[in-house]
C-alpha cells in the first residue's frame, strides 16, 4: 500500500494522480501530523514498504520490524 498525496482546492481533496480505485468506493483519510521532513519521511516510507513486503513472505521478525522503526522515530524532546 502506496499513501497518496492530496491537496485542498475548494475545500475538497483533489489527489496529485490517478488511482485504481472502483468509482463509488469509500476511502478514510488520515491526516499526516507530524514534524518529519522529507527526508525522514522517505525513509519511513521505505522501512513500511520493505517491512509490508517481509510480511508478505513471511520473513518478518516483529523484534526486528519494532527496533527498525524505534530507528526511524524522531527524537521526543
Amino acid at each position: 500500500m502506496s499513501a497518496l498525496r492530496a491537496k485542498v482546492q475548494g475545500g475538497r481533496l483533489v489527489l496529485d494522480e490517478p488511482t485504481s480505485f472502483a468509482e463509488g468506493t469509500l476511502i478514510d483519510l488520515v491526516v499526516a501530523d507530524d514534524d518529519l521532513d522529507d527526508a525522514e519521511r522517505a525513509r519511513l516510507d521505505e522501512a513500511l514498504e520493505r517491512s509490508l513486503a517481509s510480511a508478505r513472505e513471511g520473513t518478518i521478525d516483529a523484534g526486528d520490524l519494532l527496533a527498525e522503526i524505534a530507528r526511524l522515530e524522531p527524537a521526543c524532546g
